[in-house]
């Protein structure tokens, strides 16, 4: 893979911020307003953007996070994770007041529901940060759009970066000329499988990633237990997953998308690149949070066991 002049090599920029995630696991009937609901597990993680920077950083990728801290005890939780886990701190702010960004999730095998919250920061510009970092790819943890993107686009072609980007549970369709626009210049977007139909409004989600594929160079559609779909180009892949006994799906996303660009990065093809997102998501889903997310020997382990390894099915479009 090649890059810019301004581009440093393999370097990811993960701009986002950080939460801690407060995982009930199995509760025992449906959560409802008037009554309480006791879980067979708990666990306390740091999640958010901190996954996708901390899986890169345990396959020896050189990561720089931009997020920002407080006082609080969240905060002090997660920095003092990232720094077990060896993060470059330059794109760290620290803040004289509480930054708290926390997600109550009820987990089961099958699904998961959330309940978020977050102080209000003002972040630094993402065009500023690329312009700063010079990485050769930049990763989004949620869809973005409008000028101060576009603005960062701009950079980002300008020192030869690639940007990656996720979707989550932000507002936005294809419909509308800003979000196809970004879309249009990112060079992956990865929704989930509902994510996908949202965004689209398509029927299925195979008709899902035909309408993204008209608009992205690269669509990688995650479907949880089932593994995932590629689009690029005329090229079609799907890459099954491989069982596992589920403990948490809390970051697996995220850990997919680390296995994704991780393989990128190393110039790897877009099958090799799905098999390593779907590796790293089936791992993360044996813990809670992100705690399973694979170094580089696991990485490897867990793609010796997926079905057609190291890559997918193949299908291609005229």
């Amino acid at each position: 893979m090649t890059h810019g002049r301004g581009a440093v090599d393999g370097r990811v920029l993960v701009a986002g911020s950080y939460s801690v995630d407060l995982v009930f696991r199995e509760p025992a009937e449906p959560v409802a307003y008037g009554k309480e609901v006791w879980a067979d597990g708990f666990g306390m993680a740091p999640g958010g953007a901190y996954t996708l920077a901390m899986g890169l950083r345990r396959l020896g990728r050189e990561v720089v996070w931009a997020t920002d801290f407080g006082t609080d005890p969240f905060s002090r939780e997660v920095l003092a994770a990232a720094r077990h886990e060896g993060l470059d701190e330059r794109g760290f702010r620290h803040h004289p007041g509480p930054v708290r960004r926390v997600t109550v999730a009820l987990s089961r095998p099958d699904d998961r529901a959330m309940v978020s919250y977050e102080d209000p920061v003002a972040v630094r510009p993402l065009a500023e940060l690329i312009e700063i970092h010079r990485p050769a790819l930049v990763m989004l943890p949620h869809l973005q759009y409008g000028p101060g993107v576009s603005a960062a686009l701009d950079v980002a072609d300008r020192v030869g970066a690639e940007v990656f980007m996720d979707c989550q549970d932000f507002a936005g369709t294809v419909d509308m000329p800003e979000v196809a626009k970004v879309l249009g210049r990112v060079a992956v977007f990865a929704p989930n499988a509902a994510e996908a139909l949202r965004v689209t409004g398509a029927g299925s989600v195979a008709d899902a990633v035909e309408v993204l594929a008209g608009l992205v160079r690269t669509v990688v559609v995650k479907q949880d237990a089932a593994g995932a779909l590629a689009a690029e180009g005329g090229v079609r892949i799907a890459q099954p997953s491989v069982p596992v006994e589920v403990v948490d799906t809390t970051g697996a996303g995220d850990c997919f998308n680390v296995g994704f660009v991780h393989r990128r990065l190393a110039g790897g093809t877009l099958a090799e690149c799905l098999a390593a997102g779907v590796a790293c998501g089936a791992a993360a889903v044996t813990a809670a949070g992100s705690a399973a997310a694979p170094d580089a020997a696991g990485l490897e382990r867990w793609l010796a066991r997926l079905p057609g390894s190291p890559g997918g099915t193949l299908t291609h479009h005229d």
